[in-house]
């Protein structure tokens, strides 16, 4: 009855305030056709690991600082529609763009697949979940878990701090010292292969430290799947 009735009223809602394209602000969708046709595409080269746009395989922060997790993958840079898509998810409440950002990334995923059988979004702590009251990464993980018929796990990794937001952080160091040992594994994953969700990657601390959790419990391998990669 409640699904039923989110249904209705979000059918309402739309027949009141037909949905616009964040790019362009035409009537459809929130990201139309031309303007994901549009989207500025990460292309290579880049670094193998943390997917920063490098002329060597492995970029020379991979080399000084390694990092845990055995690759990132994002199938846009964080500009244009797409860095307002996100924000929009991330921090206006904007949840309806979930499944189209999800469609993206499995597109994504049948042109570059990445080993993993099981979708794991990065957790928020409590209490930032409280005060945003849902998690960008896991409503990007379930749509794209019903688009690839891959399980999601949301309760796999936990946040054992609640770290100060990424975003505010001055300097890459700063963003790994934020997140180091920040997170936990939940259950025994030994010779799981894993897929990491999140909404964008910058310097690839926090899926850096969530694949720490992960291998340390067991895992075979964990890669980083985001929308965006920032540069």
């Amino acid at each position: 009855m409640h699904k039923l009735f989110s249904r209705l009223t979000s059918s309402a809602l739309e027949l009141l305030f037909p949905l616009q394209c964040l790019g362009c602000q035409r009537e459809g969708n929130l990201l139309c056709a031309q303007c994901r046709d549009g989207l500025e595409k990460l292309n290579p080269p880049w670094c193998n690991v943390c997917a920063r746009p490098s002329p060597r395989s492995l970029c020379n922060f991979c080399r000084r600082t390694p990092l845990a997790i055995d690759g990132i993958r994002a199938p846009y840079l964080m500009q244009g529609p797409v860095q307002q898509a996100i924000y929009s998810l991330k921090y206006r409440s904007v949840r309806a763009i979930a499944p189209e950002l999800a469609e993206l990334l499995a597109q994504f995923m049948t042109r570059r697949p990445i080993a993993g059988g099981l979708l794991v979004p990065v957790p928020l702590h409590p209490r930032r979940l409280r005060s945003r009251g849902y998690n960008q990464s896991a409503l990007l993980a379930r749509e794209l878990g019903k688009l690839t018929g891959l399980p999601v796990d949301e309760g796999l990794v936990s946040r054992t701090r609640n770290a100060p937001p990424q975003v505010n952080a001055a300097s890459q160091e700063q963003r790994r010292s934020n997140v180091e040992n920040g997170f936990r594994c939940t259950a025994d994953v030994s010779g799981m292969e894993l897929i990491l969700v999140d909404d964008v990657a910058t310097t690839g601390s926090t899926l850096s430290a969530c694949a720490a959790a992960l291998k340390d419990a067991g895992a075979a391998s964990v890669w980083g799947l985001t929308v965006a990669r920032e540069v």
